[in-house]
């Protein structure tokens, strides 16, 4: 890790130097200064001069020179505009200072480049080009695919794009309109899931600008012979890449998946095809197919070159995803466990929904429960443990079974059992601060039901009468668990007319980024009203669809209750 920091200034993540690490050749970013941010190391060797001479200085004053090596005014580099007007440029021929006095003729490419927390600066890709081999007379130049930049900036691209994001549908997204029509008028890939079955996840078509998904050919495939010789067999073996075409599959076939790649190649029209294996650390992953159809060139193994980069590439970005989903599914399930079961309650509809936060590792301290008590009355909690991860989640199950037993053998109001669990709540637990609302409801002698409850510190309950009037239930109102202050806790109580609603909820469902709780609790209300009408479990999928905001990073727990109609 320190290497990595001595190559950038502080606060740039690793994730940037990793990437421009994978560019394979000269590559830096600065920012909206011109200063320079984060340097790779082949950046050091062309230059000839350590990160430290190169990290915080300006790059046009430190690097841009004439011809002759004389410095060059602002207003004479040619990567002034580009780098002002956030557009992507090039040039084939400018000129480097290098640290032992000497002077490096480069061709470079700048664009922009966002970092992971919304900042946003511009990436300087640079290489020394060497002069061409002189082609013997009568002789044809052999036609290169992409120019050297060029294939240098899509790997740059490449990497980026694709290890920006943790959704492996996504990452295929990006790549598709990174490679089609780029590279090859078909791109193909074939995923092998976590129980070895092979999948055509992406198959899309360039069709001029536009890049096509051709559903109608993706879906499950045979399995992968250990026997065939065919590419693309091989390749999901993770034998290195092969180019190929239509006349490799036209013989009689030695596996299913000959079959469905000699169907691909008829369908498509493909005439010429690169095929490479799509790697991680522990195992292959895939395979990624490029093919030409109409674009008459063929490829070339410069091409198949530049596909083993970018598969590589894909690789690292599809194993980052699947451990991250593979760690929110786990998180996910625990918490769901955790989650109780609703009793059922003779007159009563409930319906509960928990949702968990977009980030794995927020996922936690959100709760609900409902409960019978020893007098035959129904008990009622949600609540938030202060934190957002798995310790969280493992404080918000001690809470809440010590609430059950609290509740279960003393029959004390809300407000008294909460204090009992507040005292407790330092010394046999590992849970520092936590808001709650316990409530316990029962009818009562005129056929309508009775609510009494206590707030920790919670967002205040919700009463949404039949005919849609919708008010805050804000008594009872005290301090949050675990503040250490030992002052009295105080019950409130309140008759829920015939076919009301009782929202509860955890502030991951009112919270917006750029909005204030009050504009959060506002909007639950009006959507509460307007939801009145709705049966109950509708209701309740309706009321986290409209108020749950998109780009709230919270989980959200709910429980909702309505009274019989009279």
């Amino acid at each position: 890790m320190g290497a990595v920091q001595g190559r950038s200034v502080p606060g740039v993540s690793a994730d940037v130097i990793c990437a421009l690490e994978a560019i394979g050749t000269g590559a830096y970013v600065v920012d909206e200064q011109g200063c320079i941010l984060a340097v790779n190391r082949r950046t050091e060797r062309l230059l000839v001069r350590s990160a430290g001479e190169l990290v915080g200085h300006d790059a046009h004053d430190l690097l841009h020179r004439g011809p002759h090596g004389q410095e060059l005014p602002r207003t004479q580099c040619s990567m002034r505009r580009p780098f002002h007007t956030g557009g992507t440029a090039q040039a084939d021929e400018d000129w480097f200072a290098c640290g032992d006095g000497s002077l490096l003729r480069i061709s470079w490419l700048v664009t922009p480049y966002a970092f992971g927390d919304g900042t946003s600066g511009t990436l300087v890709v640079f290489h020394a080009p060497e002069p061409a081999p002189r082609a013997e007379e009568g002789t044809e130049p052999p036609e290169e695919a992409l120019p050297e930049l060029e294939r240098l900036a899509l790997l740059a691209e490449t990497t980026t794009q694709l290890t920006s994001t943790l959704d492996v549908d996504e990452a295929l997204r990006r790549l598709a309109a990174l490679i089609v029509p780029r590279l090859a008028d078909w791109a193909v890939v074939d995923l092998i899931t976590e129980r070895d079955e092979v999948w055509r996840s992406l198959v899309v078509h360039g069709d001029g600008d536009e890049v096509v998904h051709r559903e109608d050919l993706q879906g499950p495939m045979p399995p992968v012979s250990q026997e065939s010789t065919m590419p693309l067999s091989r390749a999901l073996r993770g034998v290195a890449a092969t180019l190929t075409g239509p006349q490799t599959y036209r013989g009689t076939p030695d596996s299913g998946l000959a079959v469905e790649q000699r169907r691909l190649f008829d369908v498509t029209g493909i005439h010429s095809a690169a095929i490479a294996p799509i790697r991680s650390t522990r195992a292959v992953l895939g395979a990624v197919t490029l093919g030409r159809a109409d674009n008459p060139a063929p490829f070339t193994p410069t091409d198949l070159s530049l596909l083993e980069d970018i598969a590589r590439r894909v690789g690292l970005s599809l194993d980052n995803a699947r451990l991250y989903q593979r760690q929110r599914t786990v998180a996910e399930t625990m918490q769901k466990h955790l989650l109780p079961q609703m009793p059922r309650v003779p007159d009563l509809r409930m319906a509960v929904r928990y949702l968990a936060a977009p980030d794995a590792s927020q996922v936690g301290g959100d709760w609900y429960d409902a409960f019978r008590l020893a007098d035959g009355s129904t008990a009622l909690a949600v609540g938030d443990v202060v934190g957002h991860d798995l310790e969280a989640a493992a404080g918000m199950a001690q809470i809440r079974n010590m609430l059950r037993a609290y509740a279960w053998s003393a029959d004390e109001p809300p407000s008294r059992i909460v204090a009992r669990l507040d005292e407790a709540l330092q010394h046999i637990t590992d849970v520092s601060m936590a808001t709650m609302i316990f409530a316990r409801i029962e009818p009562d002698a005129d056929g309508c039901w009775r609510l009494s409850w206590t707030n920790a510190g919670h967002p205040p309950p919700l009463l949404i009468s039949h005919d849609g009037v919708a008010d805050y239930l804000t008594d009872g109102h005290d301090i949050l668990l675990g503040s250490g202050a030992e002052l009295p806790r105080t019950d409130a109580t309140a008759i829920l007319p015939p076919g009301s609603t009782l929202v509860l909820y955890t502030d991951g469902l009112i919270e917006a980024p750029g909005h204030t709780l009050d504009e959060g609790l506002d909007r639950l209300r009006r959507h509460g009203a307007a939801l009145a009408h709705r049966s109950l479990s509708p209701f309740t999928d309706q009321l986290l669809h409209r108020v749950r905001s998109s780009a709230n990073e919270d989980d959200v727990a709910l429980l909702a209750l309505r009274t019989p109609e009279g």
